[in-house]
């Protein structure tokens, strides 16, 4: 399969040299990085590092996923139960809203004591002596075809080179350093840590262990271990004062790992292992492993959109070229799209304990001292991380949420019962590692019961891409099916409409307008109707497949019957609560009752119209509002919206906005300074991973239960390929365009299964090499192996 994708692609991109795709495919510059967000990351879904390339003094920001200060709390709920519940209802029902939000604030607001956040250690700091001169051919340059990050430069007669790679099958971070010509390495090696630490130095290696507390957020922190290792080919390494002195080698490599006790209580030991084992290799075996292993995922999907001239100019400039004149770069928007399937790989592979935080697996220091934390937040941004992970043909980096999900189940079935008197699981706005699922102690955004239920949704998504029905059985079947379980005796019949209700909840961090007063509580906000309707459907198909749970199933589709419709309000936009309420702040970046539109597929162009049309109302209601509070995971949502609504000049523009205004010179989305509080720009990684989400979707859509190419396209891209994207039922695709009309394209099975796809127009269909009759049909199915192929010519 990898050798057909990338025949196809070599005959598509017959209009690239390939020096040209390979410059296209890195992050390159002529200058070490002076900050944080213009370091270059690596990561191997645990460990992560961001380098700074400096050349007197190099700076390794260190990162581990799990390392969290706080603790477990048995008493972040507050006891509010069935029969309170029904109190609170009965005051929404006799349409006393205000006192329903009072006493529903008093009753269901959260008591987190020790939440806790995810933090950094801190920095590797390496001192270079070096003698005089001038520097000359700096570059740093990370690449991410391979995901190593190079520093090289020249001082007199001598070439000094330094690689950096995150390993997962050593399951270390490795740097080489090596000096060619006349002058040798000179430098030490220190530490500085954020958290308090006892560092030792001795021999060849640094260690340091601690607890990572953090008041702020409350009591208790892992417990952790770190080893540095450094080995040189010659030369001499001594400890002092807490550093390593180096001197006078002509190759070195430091070998690091930092481990925590979540879920490890050998983690000191395993440490100390680690490093012992890849120390003992040489660095070629440790390469080559690297990048066998990186490339088995990354390899598998190509992009091309376009060639300009600033594809060989360094990708600040080309960035700043784009901010300041306007410039179209499409070359740097597939760069943008390969890496968000680069940080995926390097924050979440399959033996990552943890999935991917609000910063994916590496943290700026800055937004674990906000009051929205460096947490999992379940309203929007660790859905937005893994968009991408099924289309962009990386399901297997699905792996440590799915796992953290049925973390999260577990620990939901008390909150289930103790706040609402209900069987089955929930989890709210805010999530951390010890299970909390309590709603948030603010209930204007942490009264949101079925972030959870979005959050498992993931699940069936990935069911739907792959096929795999072992993995439906046993992991997305069960979770789904308890959230189910929890919504069908959470929903009650509202006796003025007979429509069953959830609530009172919130549509998140939006509010309403009533007798000019504002408040956040109702009966099903729209968010929860779509959940809940997503949750049973998917139940109902999964057991219908697996031939389970017939009664339950039945039961499930009595509901679906009784939920109250989306509806349009009077100003023609989709209504964001039941009660067609004017919005209280309509410059609110949050479109929750949109996610009916992307990710789900309850609004669509083909089957409601009328809605998608609505939609797209409120998309511009939001946009155009003075003050829109835009920021980076907005304009990724945007991107979709669009994508959906085959409004292709503004997805385009939307890609740019984000590439100029919500990202940095290192091309990590931000949440911008005077947003949520932030006094500076604050890394966000839920756009990285979106906004090519929404790429892909501009390109190739299977969510209306056929394949169709090119469904958004915008003149800028009006020649292009791919090759490897996914769509749904098991399969991938392949397709090269001129002019905006599809050339030829490919779609192969990985699965047997029957594939719709919409035939452009003029264009003959194969499968496996015979013609197939399509008559005047737009659409046709066909049923297909594994392995099997459907060509368009």
């Amino acid at each position: 399969m990898k050798n057909r994708i990338h025949l196809l692609f070599a005959g598509i991109v017959m209009l690239t040299s390939c020096t040209s795709e390979q410059k296209k495919l890195s992050l390159w510059y002529q200058q070490p990085a002076a900050e944080w967000m213009q370091a270059t990351p690596v990561g191997n879904g645990r460990l992560g590092a961001m380098i700074y390339g400096g050349v007197d003094t190099e700076t390794v920001a260190l990162n581990e996923i799990t390392l969290w200060s706080g603790q477990p709390d048995q008493n972040q709920e507050q006891v509010c139960g069935k029969k309170q519940l029904a109190n609170i209802r009965q005051l929404f029902f006799e349409g006393k809203i205000p006192e329903g939000n009072h006493l529903g604030t008093q009753y269901l607001s959260g008591t987190p004591h020790s939440f806790g956040t995810h933090l950094p250690f801190g920095d590797l700091r390496l001192e270079f002596h070096r003698p005089s001169g001038e520097i000359k051919d700096y570059k740093r340059e990370l690449n991410i075809e391979e995901s190593i990050t190079t520093i090289t430069y020249r001082v007199g007669k001598t070439r000094y080179t330094r690689e950096y790679l995150c390993s997962n099958p050593d399951n270390v971070l490795i740097i080489k350093l090596s000096s060619e010509g006349k002058d040798a390495l000179n430098f030490e090696a220190g530490l500085c840590l954020l958290r308090k630490s006892d560092v030792t130095a001795a021999d060849n290696t640094l260690s340091f262990t601690g607890q990572a507390l953090f008041e702020k957020l409350g009591p208790g922190g892992v417990h952790y271990s770190g080893t540095i290792r450094i080995v040189g080919k010659d030369g001499r390494i001594t400890a002092k004062d807490g550093t390593l002195h180096v001197e006078n080698c002509r190759e070195a490599l430091i070998v690091i790992d930092m481990r925590t006790n979540y879920k490890n209580p050998d983690y000191a030991v395993l440490c100390r292992q680690t490093v012992q084992n890849a120390a003992s290799k040489s660095y070629n075996e440790i390469k080559q492993a690297h990048i066998a292993d990186y490339t088995r995922l990354f390899s598998r999907t190509k992009l091309y959109l376009g060639q300009s001239d600033s594809d060989r100019l360094p990708t600040d400039v080309r960035r700043k070229q784009m901010k300041e004149q306007g410039a179209d770069d499409p070359g740097l928007m597939a760069l943008f799209f390969q890496y968000g399937r680069y940080l995926l790989i390097s924050s979440s592979r399959e033996n990552s304990p943890l999935p991917a935080n609000l910063q994916g697996v590496w943290n700026d220091n800055l937004a674990c001292n906000m009051g929205w934390t460096c947490d999992y937040h379940l309203d929007i941004n660790t859905e937005q991380n893994y968009w991408l992970a099924n289309v962009g043909n990386l399901a297997e980096c699905n792996a440590p949420l799915f796992s953290y999900l049925e973390d999260l189940a577990e620990y939901g079935e008390k909150t289930a019962m103790k706040v609402y008197g209900s069987p089955g699981w929930v989890a709210h706005t805010v999530a951390n590692v010890w299970g909390y699922t309590a709603p948030g102690q603010g209930v204007n955004w942490g009264l949101a019961p079925s972030s959870g239920a979005w959050m498992a949704s993931h699940l069936w998504n990935h069911y739907c891409f792959t096929h795999d029905s072992l993995f439906l059985r046993e992991k997305a079947y069960p979770v789904l099916k308890k959230a189910a379980v929890f919504f069908l005796d959470y929903l009650v019949a509202d006796p003025r409409n007979g429509y069953l209700m959830t609530g009172p909840s919130i549509s998140p961090e939006n509010s309403f307008l009533l007798d000019g007063r504002e408040w956040c509580m109702s009966l099903t906000p729209t968010i929860d109707r779509i959940m809940v309707c997503e949750t049973f459907n998917a139940c109902i198909e999964a057991s219908g497949i697996l031939d389970v749970d017939s009664d339950f199933r039945r039961s499930l589709e009595t509901a679906v019957a009784k939920l109250p419709p989306i509806q349009t309000g009077k100003d023609g936009a989709v209504q964001e609560w039941f009660e067609d309420y004017e919005l209280a702040h309509p410059e609110h970046r949050h479109a929750s009752h949109l996610l009916s539109l992307y990710p789900f597929s309850q609004i669509s162009l083909e089957r409601t119209p009328e809605l998608a049309a609505a939609a797209s109302k409120s998309i511009a209601r939001r946009t155009q509002a003075p003050g829109y509070e835009d920021t980076e995971w907005s304009r990724a949502n945007d991107i979709c919206f669009y994508a959906r609504l085959k409004q292709a000049d503004n997805a385009y523009n939307n890609i740019k906005g984000l590439l100029t205004v919500f990202s940095r010179e290192n091309l990590f989305t931000c949440s911008p300074a005077g947003v949520a509080g932030a006094g500076e720009d604050i890394f966000s990684f839920d756009a990285n991973e979106a906004a090519p989400a929404g790429i892909a979707e501009m390109l190739l859509q299977s969510h209306e239960g056929y394949i169709e190419f090119l469904p958004a396209l915008p003149e800028q891209w009006k020649n292009g390929a791919f090759a490897g994207l996914c769509v749904r039922g098991g399969a991938s695709a392949n397709l090269e365009w001129q002019n905006g009309y599809v050339k030829r394209a490919e779609i192969i099975a990985s699965v047997d299964n029957t594939f719709a796809v919409k035939i452009p127009r003029g264009k003959k269909l194969l499968t496996n090499g015979k013609t197939f009759p399509t008559a005047a049909q737009d659409i046709v199915s066909i049923e297909l192996k594994k392995g099997e192929s459907i060509e368009i010519l």
